[in-house]
């Protein structure tokens, strides 16, 4: 495999990638990076796989820093790690870029100073083929920012990036998320998210870290308009809320029109998931109590979690 070759291509791009044990995912990310992005940062939790030795193939600039969440990796390597591009652009070791994203990245140059961060289209895989019907595409997520001009948000879970000043644009392409596992790995996985969701959630309610809350308007750009509606889905009863969230997603956004697949998805993602949050949230009211120090209690001996902090 090629490391990193010169290409009148590039442009001024730092590629910031999270790892751990990612050898199954990392050479197909990075082969859709090398030959537009000027640099490529991989923070890495110290993977126990052949993830140092791939990016090594790939030319990357490779570090190792103690994973507390994906906030603090994300913003430990913006503050540390020395950026010498004009842009940087997040993206996960499952994920890649499109042919068309590649292109659409020489566009950056023509953004005015005004512009400090870009929206992408995000293309979720599950079962190997694209999720298009059901809400889920397309979703635009802010990935690529003026280099010192964003950081990542402090949550527990779906942390995004938000820019410090200017306005964000949009570019055509699709970055492309394709997990190789398999089920069994994403439910495990997912009742893992579950639990940091309820958290989430119930930090919203009673402001356990005492953080700012983040700008929320439908009419807003699309980070803005996710937190209306996430605030909003929050003020709806427990376990009416899953079935409300499958029911839009599956019969109302289309669902449906992806066939077994779309329904297996739909089930687990729009309403296992979701229920099962809404679980862990009245199990920590019924054995944690309603009063913020004893939920605050509850979290540190049921999961060592200290949930006044991010982590």
């Amino acid at each position: 495999m090629d490391s990193v070759k010169e290409n009148k291509n590039k442009i001024s791009i730092t590629a910031i990638i999270l790892t751990y044990n990612e050898q199954q995912h990392l050479a197909r990310c990075l082969h859709s990076l090398k030959n537009v992005c000027g640099e490529i940062v991989i923070i890495d939790s110290f993977s126990t796989d052949n993830t140092a030795q791939i990016a090594s193939q790939f030319g990357a600039r490779f570090y190792q820093n103690e994973f507390v969440s994906q906030a603090n990796q994300l913003n430990w390597g913006i503050e540390t790690i020395e950026i010498n591009t004009e842009w940087v652009i997040r993206v996960d070791a499952d994920e890649f870029l499109n042919n068309e994203l590649q292109s659409e990245l020489l566009k950056l140059s023509k953004f005015g100073n005004q512009v400090n961060g870009v929206r992408i289209n995000r293309m979720m895989y599950f079962m190997d083929m694209p999720l298009k019907k059901g809400g889920m595409y397309p979703i635009k997520h802010l990935r690529i920012w003026r280099n010192g001009k964003a950081f990542c948000e402090q949550r527990w879970m779906d942390e995004r990036m938000v820019l410090t000043e200017g306005v964000s644009e949009e570019i055509k392409g699709d970055l492309i998320d394709h997990n190789l596992n398999g089920i069994t790995w994403w439910t495990q996985k997912h009742n893992n998210y579950a639990t940091r969701e309820a958290i989430d959630i119930l930090d919203k309610l009673y402001n356990f870290t005492n953080s700012e809350v983040l700008k929320s308007n439908f009419f807003g750009n699309s980070e803005e308009r996710r937190r209306w509606l996430k605030y909003n889905y929050l003020k709806l009863p427990l376990f009416v809320r899953p079935f409300l969230f499958w029911f839009i997603r599956y019969f109302l956004q289309g669902g449906f029109l992806e066939g077994k697949r779309g329904f297996i998805w739909n089930i687990l993602q729009c309403f296992w998931y979701r229920f099962l949050v809404d679980v862990k949230i009245f199990e920590a009211y019924h054995k944690g109590g309603t009063n913020k120090e004893a939920l605050i209690r509850y979290f540190k001996d049921e999961f060592g979690y200290d949930v006044t902090k991010i982590g």
